[in-house]
């Protein structure tokens, strides 16, 4: 969206934050280029008021700033309650998961889904998995796997000074960056610490929809809470292994963590468990090292303390320079210009993401 905001006015339209307000009100905040507007309810109304309210707020944010000619960006079907009565240029899905798979999923996401899919112009799917799940979906459906910022991730390479809570951590550290959810493996990270006592295992990111109670509970197992994107690059450089150690579920089925390249540009050896989208093509070309079993998935790690770190970031730097956000925008742009009949968009039209 950052560089779409570039070329459009872009408005991302966050979920609801509820809390003691009269009436509902907008807040918006300019990061990026990217008007990010929160919708501020009271608590305890019902869902049909939530949806109304949204609805009329929206409304009003379009006449307030006169958009007119726009293109409806859906990262999840849920909103067409509000946005259904909307009419874009055009509708554009950017499906970046299974939603449905994942536990708590809305019961009419399924149907939503569906809608949707029948709206959309134009259908991107977050990684190659999910594409060949729903390429028979959708007529015009193209695959967008992850990409990366090179340049931020890639300071890591240049920080030699630890932020001061990982700072007190002794090393080697085996670090993870992201949320820590249903999809996370927490009996492979646990096994690993309790084999590995002497290894420190470094977990940045918010704890969300799992009971705190379940997360590995050890001395050499750290969380550090979530951080911004900005931090990132400081938390990775005194890592000595990137891990993802998703576990193999429905909602890991379809998943492309775009952290694989962001870890890879930091230049840190990588071990993960066999997700599809990691193993195709990170696994099969010697970019990151694949193992599901504690035995494994400590073997790995081991060894990936010991390569020869010179040849991996060479490999891995040959991979990144055919991947950015700059060139997958440009191929995204292409794709929504053609639906909407342009080959040049003007500079008025804008964005609507939701």
């Amino acid at each position: 969206m950052t560089r779409c905001a570039a070329e459009r006015r872009v408005f991302f339209i966050e979920e609801p934050i509820f809390g003691d307000v009269i009436s509902p009100r907008l807040h918006t905040e300019h990061a990026d280029g990217v008007d990010v507007v929160t919708p501020h309810l009271p608590h305890g109304i019902d869902d049909a008021t939530i949806t109304s309210a949204q609805r009329r707020l929206l409304d009003e944010l379009m006449a307030r700033e006169r958009i007119t000619d726009f293109v409806a960006w859906y990262y999840t079907p849920m909103p067409l309650a509000f946005t259904g009565h909307l009419r874009p240029l055009a509708t554009v899905y950017d499906c970046m998961d299974e939603l449905s798979a994942f536990h708590g999923a809305p019961a009419a996401l399924k149907m939503r889904e569906a809608e949707l899919m029948t709206r959309a112009d134009l259908m991107l799917t977050g990684g190659q998995t999910l594409y060949e799940a729903k390429r028979n979906q959708h007529r015009n459906i193209h695959p967008f796997p992850s990409s990366v910022d090179v340049a931020h991730f890639g300071r890591a390479r240049r920080i030699a000074v630890d932020p001061p809570d990982q700072a007190k951590i002794p090393r080697p550290r085996l670090g993870f960056f992201g949320v820590i959810d249903e999809r996370m493996d927490l009996d492979l990270i646990d096994g690993v610490a309790a084999q590995r006592p002497d290894w420190q295992i470094v977990l940045v990111g918010p704890v969300v929809k799992i009971d705190p109670a379940t997360l590995p509970s050890r001395a050499n197992v750290h969380y550090l809470g979530t951080k911004k994107y900005d931090e990132l690059p400081q938390y990775v450089a005194g890592w000595d292994v990137a891990l993802l150690p998703f576990a193999r579920n429905e909602a890991t089925r379809f998943i492309s963590p775009t952290k694989t390249p962001e870890y890879m540009a930091a230049g840190k050896p990588v071990v993960s468990t066999s997700i599809r989208d990691v193993v195709r093509p990170y696994g099969q070309q010697g970019l990151v090292r694949i193992a599901d079993t504690v035995d494994a998935f400590v073997a790995a790690c081991a060894a990936a303390m010991e390569e020869n770190a010179s040849e991996r970031v060479t490999q891995a730097d040959a991979f990144l320079r055919q991947t950015s956000w700059d060139g997958t925008w440009l191929r995204i742009s292409r794709l929504m210009d053609a639906v909407i009949g342009r080959d040049d968009a003007p500079p008025h039209e804008g964005v609507i993401a939701v």
